[in-house]
């Protein structure tokens, strides 16, 4: 049966907690805002940060540090809003919670709906990414036994998951600092044109209006500090870790991706940049450091195993507290272990991502990850909207600019991304339709 909470009034005070239902398992807070913030950067610095200047470069040419801005214009208001949000409301589900409590039921699920579908995609994609740089002949055996193990740490609990992503955190970091000292040194291209690259996807008014798909693709690179705000009901004295948390990894990520997009563009011609599967590799591998691109290969690998690590951590909480509204099957609430962790909702998502990994190509799912996201983050604006005390620096236009930015980014993504996920965003109303209409049935008999 639907819950019958369906929204809370402007005036509620902050740190507002969740609400309990009888016999309703919880998780432990153990999170601080070192961990916390280790977990959203690395999120953010994943597989996104190795792959996705390409298709961006491809489609903003000379304009992909102006792309990269965009981003992270729309990815700041989301992140302020999504702050709020979670200090409001520290249990797991992010804004599949919050829309459910400010909106209503129907657009905190399509809110779930987007990030639990569009994000076990991703899972997919950056374990069979690992397993390209690790060895690209058993790319997909590797993936799986990605999957496998990375699971399995998080289901030793989450100081395990936390405490393994800053290691990996931290190799990634040296990495991306190798890559930009490889770029400075050179040598660079001569001469070489402004725009010499065909776009991947066709745009109807050339390079400048690329500048918005470009940086649509590029918010599926900065979209890991939404694993913070879903990992609420695990974190120490939410209303101020929350907040400080999710804005420090987003300024060290916007910091970290503008400064490579103008160093890959400055070191390498721009059709090798647009047509490069591999743009850091590549840069280490035309300049006189090209001896470390194992060390790079090394690091991409390491930055794929981090965001997956994170991602499956993210869409198995917010698959339990889905489930824990009845939107999904309510087994998959279960909580349990030494560690207290949703240990159902994880072997699930596991299990999905595995049917993916060795059933299909996922290795376009970056627009359409990037789309089942800008809807998620277009209900926490709209959530966002509706509180009422709100901090100085969270004023509602704010809101506003961040609900529209992330619907026009949505619709400016390539055609093929934007339909498959409408398509599933509309399986999924469809089915919850369904199921409530087969609820209801038998009590008006």
């Amino acid at each position: 049966m639907a819950s019958r909470h369906h929204g809370t009034q402007p005036g509620d005070g902050p740190g507002e907690q969740p609400v309990e239902r009888p016999g309703q398992q919880q998780l432990q807070r153990r999170l601080g805002v070192v961990d916390s913030t280790a977990i959203g950067l690395g999120s953010m610095l994943g597989a996104g940060v190795f792959v996705v200047f390409s298709p961006a470069a491809a489609l903003a040419g000379p304009l992909l540090t102006l792309a990269v801005a965009v981003a992270g214009v729309i990815a700041y208001c989301n992140a302020v809003a999504s702050a709020q949000l979670a200090a409001r409301y520290p249990a797991s589900g992010g804004t599949y919670v919050y829309g459910r409590r400010q909106l209503g039921e129907w657009p905190g699920f399509i809110a779930g709906w987007g990030f639990v579908t569009g994000k076990t995609a991703s899972c997919a994609a950056m374990a069979l990414t690992f397993g390209h740089y690790v060895a690209p002949a058993y790319a997909t055996p590797l993936a799986v036994a990605a999957v496998v193990v990375l699971t399995g740490i998080n289901l030793l609990g989450i100081t395990r998951t936390a405490f393994l992503t800053r290691i990996l955190l931290a190799i990634v970091l040296a990495t991306i600092v190798f890559v930009a000292v490889a770029s400075l040194l050179g040598p660079h291209p001569d001469g070489a044109p402004a725009v010499s690259a065909v776009p991947v996807y066709p745009t109807p008014s050339g390079v400048g209006w690329g500048v918005l798909p470009a940086a649509g693709l590029m918010f599926f690179a900065f979209a890991g500090y939404a694993r913070i705000a879903t990992l609420g009901e695990e974190v120490k004295d939410p209303t101020r870790t929350i907040p400080r948390a999710i804005l420090a990894a987003l300024a060290g990520a916007f910091v970290i991706y503008l400064g490579l997009a103008a160093l890959l563009q400055w070191h390498l011609p721009p059709q090798q940049l647009a047509e490069s599967t591999a743009p850091l590799l590549d840069a280490v591998a035309v300049s006189q450091l090209s001896a470390g691109v194992p060390l790079v290969q090394a690091g991409a690998a390491a930055a794929c195993l981090g965001a997956l690590l994170a991602l499956i951590t993210g869409v198995g909480r917010t698959t339990l507290a889905m489930a824990r509204e009845r939107d999904l099957p309510a087994r998959l609430a279960r909580v349990g272990g030494a560690h207290t962790v949703p240990f159902v909702a994880e072997l699930a998502v596991a299990a999905v991502v595995i049917v993916l990994l060795l059933s299909t190509n996922v290795m376009t799912v970056v627009g359409f990850s990037s789309f089942g996201v800008l809807i998620y983050y277009a209900v926490t604006n709209a959530a966002a909207f509706t509180l009422g005390r709100r901090p100085w620096h969270a004023p509602r236009w704010l809101n506003v600019l961040g609900f529209l930015g992330c619907l026009v980014l949505a619709v400016t993504l390539p055609p093929a991304s934007m339909l498959v996920m409408a398509a599933v965003l509309a399986v999924g109303v469809a089915g919850r339709f369904l199921v409530l209409r087969w609820r209801r049935t038998p009590r008006q008999r």
